[in-house]
């Protein structure tokens, strides 16, 4: 028989991990270290060939702890010439300030060479490293650490003798929303407690040094100056600076949700600056935050990890349930708030990782928080109207084909009309 309990925290161990800086261009870079662990050589030449949502999601966000250096070249590059692929998505984390000329000196000798990989796998990823003597070959599919083949000379590598085990994921069908609930409710708190402390404290230390003002346009200070004593103001704020700190190359690690830093912020920060300014328990903070992060990765798991749907929807409307959560609402108006929000918001689009991802998160926010407040009131809207159906499941796997397959070929005219210049 399975047991459910343990089977969530399993799948949130396996989804709330550190990563610093945007994923795609982490996992390049990962890519990038574990080839040139396998060439065993010094690198000489790489060739990256991605797919397009990992062209789209590398194309204007900065590499952390490069000087501000940008693209799929520069990624390969930092990881394969002074990475360490045992750190997984912090990998370039330990750059020194000599990595960084070396780093710069290959990218303008063009040594790597980007490539489109016209692949029905979303995320996936094939880099090639060449020294004077051998040559070697990393794939990566489905999800940014999941090496599925290793090469050396045309010669296949056993990957679990060298390390490297192709992930086995905990089944996502045991998820619902209402066995989330009750899972929340009743979990022994020290099981989870120190990975939800983790993603507590990386991910608001990310969100204050948004506000720094290095980064972007200072999202989160514009919209604290406009509103500095609204509560959902500053629950916008926090996580829309934490993710403009992000993409703009900040240092700093973020605990992921669903493969995505941007989803790990938005599935939490709001709940610590709710919990922390009505002086809540810990003990709340925690089970909230359960409620949150695993209803992101339940409505994240039918779209996947790349998609032309914006992955902050899925988590501001997970946030739009834990307020729900939080202020006593029954099952019903959690499922309602659910079904609310995704009457809204589902037409956002990902056009990419980039430093506008923090306005978008407020607006995936924006309509969690409506979604919560009418369901509260007793309100939503019927099944049938739209997309909804007529149950909080329907609904979740509705929105999974809409983001899987309805948007296949919107994700096709994106990266085409990002292309043009």
């Amino acid at each position: 028989m399975i047991d459910v309990s343990q089977a969530y925290i399993d799948i949130l161990k396996e989804e709330l991990v550190p990563a610093m800086g945007c994923t795609e261009p982490i996992a390049l870079s990962y890519a990038g270290s574990v080839a040139a662990d396998i060439l065993g050589e010094p690198v000489k030449a790489l060739v990256a060939k991605c797919s397009g949502n990992i062209i789209k999601n590398v194309k204007s966000v900065k590499v952390p702890n490069t000087d501000g250096l940008i693209g799929i070249e520069a990624a390969v590059i930092a990881g394969a010439l002074a990475g360490d692929s045992s750190l997984k998505l912090e990998v370039i984390s330990k750059l020194k300030d000599e990595d960084r000329v070396l780093i710069r000196k290959a990218l303008n000798q063009n040594i790597c060479k980007a490539e489109y990989l016209d692949s029905p796998i979303p995320l996936h990823i094939i880099v090639e490293a060449y020294g004077d003597v051998h040559h070697s070959c990393v794939e990566i599919t489905h999800s940014h650490t999941n090496i599925a083949n290793m090469y050396l000379d045309d010669k296949k590598i056993d990957q679990e003798v060298n390390g490297y085990v192709e992930e086995q994921l905990t089944d996502r069908s045991l998820l619902t929303v209402a066995k989330i609930v009750e899972f929340a409710n009743t979990v022994d708190l020290e099981l989870v407690k120190d990975m939800l402390e983790e993603q507590i404290e990386c991910n608001m230390n990310i969100a204050k040094e948004g506000f720094t003002g290095k980064y972007g346009v200072n999202i989160g200070k514009v919209l604290l100056d406009r509103n500095p004593n609204d509560l959902e103001t500053k629950m916008m704020a926090y996580a829309a600076s934490a993710s403009e700190a992000r993409m703009e190359g900040c240092p700093l690690p973020v605990i992921t949700n669903s493969g995505s830093g941007n989803q790990g912020i938005t599935a939490s920060i709001p709940v610590v600056v709710y919990c922390q300014e009505k002086g809540l328990s810990k003990q709340t903070l925690y089970r909230a935050l359960l409620v949150s992060n695993l209803i992101t990765i339940h409505c994240k798991t039918g779209i996947g990890r790349l998609s032309a749907f914006c992955g902050a929807v899925c988590a501001g409307t997970a946030i739009g349930a834990a307020l729900t959560f939080l202020q006593g609402g029954t099952e019903e108006q959690i499922d309602n708030t659910i079904r609310n929000s995704f009457a809204n918001v589902t037409g956002i689009i990902c056009d990419g990782a980039k430093a506008t991802c923090g306005i978008k998160i407020t607006s995936a926010l924006q309509s969690g928080f409506l979604a919560s407040k009418l369901a509260l009131m007793g309100k939503t809207y019927d099944g049938g109207t739209g997309i909804l159906k007529n149950t909080v499941e329907d609904t979740i796997r509705d929105v999974g084909i809409l983001g899987k397959d309805g948007m296949h070929e919107t994700d096709k005219v994106i990266l085409n009309l990002m292309m043009k210049e």
